[in-house]
Order: structure tokens, then sequence, then C-alpha cells
């Protein structure tokens, strides 16, 4: 006997057919002209019946009539369609564990014509047979959801969405390895489980864990001469508090670079050194002062783009933050943030760039809780390669199946439901990382010097908005962003440091600090608080 939250579960679809497809292509001509400018179906709200389902039991298939004959089909053409149609399978609410290789595609969320991981998965599972024909054409008829929306490049190793689907597809004994056979090897499916009517992959999930991966050398100070370096310099004369991590002050540059003649330096041949510099534990003491400031609960408004100070949906929580020991890769040094948080803004890198570009400017961790204040000012984001979605976590949803399960006998009791756990999945999800992710990762600085280029954009910035970066720790009002009041030299962000594929990186060429006008990001104005709402995760 099923349950009373089991009986929207047990919908029935029909396997595709011919006869199937050519009824959708007819409901669709009938529909058309009746869609909105998005494309959506008007409503029908206050307007007359048109009488055309009467005496019909919802969900039963139009007839198809003959093309230029309006007399309806014939008692045997009617049979003969009855006997080609397979029987109706049941679609049941499902959540799908997932990981991915962001690069190539334009972020985790269904875009029309655009590659998207939500895309490339629909698809393999409508070929796979385990969305129907009928539901082929729009994902939001079995409603797709997600727990966490990525940015354009960026991988997960752990995701996961929830839709109804056909789990128990004819012929077909192992369904995750059978809906991996229509995706790509950098998309992969790493189980499915049975969830409840009332789950909801983004608001049933308590928390995220993110990882950001990056090169040690960007926490070397900026070169000598360079317009940051002046900035530096023009207000090394006021009171400082200069964190003990420093190995210099704007006087006396850092060892790396105090030796004859660097500022005749290439950005190769400073880019080969950099990377056989290796950092000392006292910055990396430095990094994680900076970074515990994070955790807790605190107003992130200057840590994504159009939200007001007091916008509610700025406070968030970090449960933790842990920086990881660095490690040599090649000849590259390299370290780790892990951030784990209730929710996460849009463009949460800029949390990351706080924390880098204050400790190798010797800018107190203090000012990490001056930008929670209420001054708005310009934080750059880190580039797009170095970010990592872990996997959402599902703790509270859990403890409510496990209560439900404990009251039943056995697992084949149909009302049981499995716990989300993505650890049971831990070795094939740490070969996938390693294979598709951090080998991607790694070789694509290896090969373009990303970090780098990134870094040396941000020292080349002449203008006030990264004042902020001083050994006081304070916000000076140079660098205060006022609503409606152009700022002469404004910081401008690069869409080239949302780019991880190899190939797009090799197409854009050399970076052309000259040539930022015509590449600068602007895809923040104008957004709508609902699309931030629906971007964040």
């Amino acid at each position: 006997m099923k349950s009373a939250h089991d009986t929207a579960d047990d919908e029935y679809t029909d396997a595709p057919s011919l006869s199937d497809q050519k009824v959708a292509g007819h409901r669709n001509a009938e529909r058309e002209g009746k869609r909105d400018a998005a494309g959506y179906p008007k409503s029908r709200r206050g307007k007359s019946k048109d009488g055309r389902n009467v005496g019909r039991r919802r969900g039963t298939r139009e007839r198809i009539q003959q093309v230029g004959n309006n007399d309806p089909a014939s008692p045997q053409e009617e049979q003969e369609e009855h006997k080609t149609k397979t029987p109706r399978l049941p679609k049941r609410a499902t959540a799908v564990l997932l990981g991915f290789c962001g690069t190539g595609c334009s972020g985790m969320q269904i875009q029309p014509n655009l590659r998207t991981i939500e895309g490339v998965l629909f698809d393999a599972l409508v070929r796979a047979g385990a969305v129907s024909q009928d539901n082929a054409d729009d994902p939001v008829k079995v409603g797709l959801g997600r727990a966490a929306r990525t940015d354009a490049g960026v991988h997960a190793a752990g995701n996961l969405v929830s839709m109804k689907l056909i789990t128990t597809i004819p012929g077909i004994k192992d369904w995750v390895g059978h809906v991996n056979s229509f995706l790509p090897p950098e998309i992969r499916v790493w189980g499915k489980v049975r969830v409840q009517n009332s789950f909801n992959a983004r608001t049933s999930c308590d928390s995220r864990k993110y990882t950001y991966f990056f090169p040690t050398y960007l926490l070397l100070p900026p070169k000598p001469n360079t317009a940051l370096a002046r900035t530096l310099q023009s207000r090394s004369d006021l009171p400082t508090a200069q964190d003990a991590s420093m190995e210099s002050t704007p006087s006396d540059p850092h060892v790396f670079w105090n030796f004859p003649n660097i500022e005749s330096t290439t950005p190769e041949e400073d880019l080969a050194r950099k990377r056989t510099w290796r950092v000392g534990t006292d910055m990396v003491e430095c990094l994680k002062t900076a970074a515990k400031r994070f955790e807790g609960t605190h107003n992130f408004h200057n840590f994504t783009v159009g939200r007001e100070y007091s916008d509610r949906s700025n406070q968030r929580h970090m449960i933790t933050i842990q920086v990881s020991d660095p490690a040599v890769y090649g000849d590259t040094e390299w370290i780790s943030v892990l951030f784990h948080g209730q929710s996460f803004m849009l463009h949460q890198r800029k949390m990351m760039s706080a924390l880098v570009l204050s400790c190798r400017t010797g800018t107190p961790s203090q000012i990490i809780d001056e930008l929670y204040g209420p001054r708005m000012v310009m934080v750059p984001k880190m580039p797009a390669l170095g970010l990592l979605l872990e996997y959402p976590i599902f703790e509270t949803y859990n403890k409510r199946v496990t209560a439900n399960n404990e009251k039943l006998k056995d697992s084949a009791d149909p009302d049981y439901r499995p716990e989300i756990d993505f650890e049971v999945h831990r070795e094939a999800i740490d070969d996938f990382k390693q294979k598709y992710i951090y080998d991607n990762m790694r070789n694509t600085e290896d090969r373009c010097g990303i970090f780098d280029a990134w870094i040396r954009y941000v020292d080349s910035y002449e203008g006030n908005d990264l004042t902020y970066l001083n050994q006081r720790g304070i916000i000076p009002s140079a660098a205060v962003i006022k609503k409606s009041v152009k700022r002469p030299c404004a910081f401008r962000e690069k869409k080239r440091f949302d780019i991880t594929s190899l190939a797009d990186i090799k197409q854009e060429g050399p970076l052309s600090i000259e040539d930022e006008a015509a590449d600068e990001e602007n895809e923040e104005e104008g957004l709508s608080k609902g699309k931030l709402d629906e971007m964040e995760g």
C-alpha cells in the first residue's frame, strides 16, 4: 500500500515512439502563437474555455489526423496506433549525484543556445530513456532543480540535480552506467537516490564546500615600479600596522625582487623565476589568519555584485575556512583554501582575492572586517580556473529520512528513502578529480600562466579603487564607491580571467592592458534581484 506522499510519484509516461513524436509536433503547432515573448505559454486565466478537452481524461493523447484529410482516423488506424505504443513507465522523484569538468561549458544551469552541464546531462537522460519524449522538449516538465549553480568554466567534484525520472528502464540493469554511456567523459553521474516528493535540491541543501587552488607565487608582493607598487610606496609614510609576515617594506624590496636591473626583466623571465619560488611558513600563517576572518555570519555585499549594503540576503554564514599546506606539482608550488558555508553569493572568488591581495601587500587582516561595513569598494575576482565545487551537504534532509526509515521494517518498503551521501563514491570522485580537474588546471596554468597574467593585470592598475590595500588596514575615502558617481580610472574586470579552456585562452592571445575597454566585463550591470538569487548557490 502506498503512502499519501508517494501518490504523486507514481506518474506514468509513455516510452518514446514515432507516433508520440508526431503528437508532440501536432501539439506544438497548435500552441504556436499562444506563447509570450520569452517562449512560455500564455496564461488562459480569465479566458473562455474552448471545450477542446470536454469529456476526455487528462493526459489522454489526441488522435492524429492524416495530413490534408479533415476526417478522423479510421478505427483500424487507431487500433494499429494503439499496438505501436509501449507501456507507460513510472516516474520517481530522484536526486542525481554528478561531477564534471566545467571547461567548455557556459556554467551549470541550462541556457538557450549554449552548452551547459545541465543541458548535456538532460540530453543524455532523454537519449537513455530516463526522460520520456513527451518531456524531452522542456526540463521544467520534470521539475529540474540543482543544489549549487556554478559559473562558466567552474568544475565540480560533486553536485546534485533533482527531477522526476524513469528509474527503471526496460532491459537496463545498470541505470548509472547506461546514462554515463551517453555522457562525455568529463561529465559523470556518480549515482541516483530516490527522494521525498517535498525534496528541493537548492532549499534542502544545508551547506556547500568549495576549494580554490592557486600557485603560491601570487603571494609575492608587486614587482617594483609597477602601478600598485608605487601606490603602496606613496602611502608608506602613513602610520603603519604592517603584518609581521612581510619580508620587506615599501622602501626595501622583497628578496625575490632585490637584484640589479629587476625592472628590465620580461614577464616570461619573471614567471620562470616565480615558479621556482617557495612560500614561507610565515606567509602561510598570514593567509590562515586572514581566512579566519571569514568564519561566522557577515554582510558579504562587497564580495558580490548588484547588492546594496541593506539587502538582507547579503548575510551569509561561513562554517569553516581551511588553508592547506603548500605542495609542489611539476615546477610550481600550489596551495588551496577550502570554504565550507551555508550558501555562497555570485562571484565568491572575490573572497579569495581579498585574502591573496591583502597578504601580498602587507595589509592587516582586519581589512576583511572593514569590508563587511557599509562602505562599498571594488574587490577583483580571482581567475575562474582555480575554483572547484567539492559537494553540497544535506544533513537536515538525511536526518529526516533516517528518522522515517527507522519506523519501517526494511529498505524494501516503498516509503524507504536513502540518505544523500557523496562519500560512498569517494574513490571514483578522487580519480575523476585528478584526471579531469587537477591535471587540467595545472596543465592550463603551466602552458598559459593565467594566474600570472591576472596578478600582473592587478599590479598595473593606477587608480584609487585598490587603495584599501594599505598597511593601516582601513578603507580610505578615495577607495569608496558612491552610487551613480562615475569614478576616474575605475578598475575593470577582464572576461579572459573567467575562461578555463586552454584552447579559448590561446585564442584570446596575449593580455593587452591597453585594450581593457574592449575586454571589460559588465555582466553584473542591470541584474535584477530575482536574477541574482537564481545565479547564487
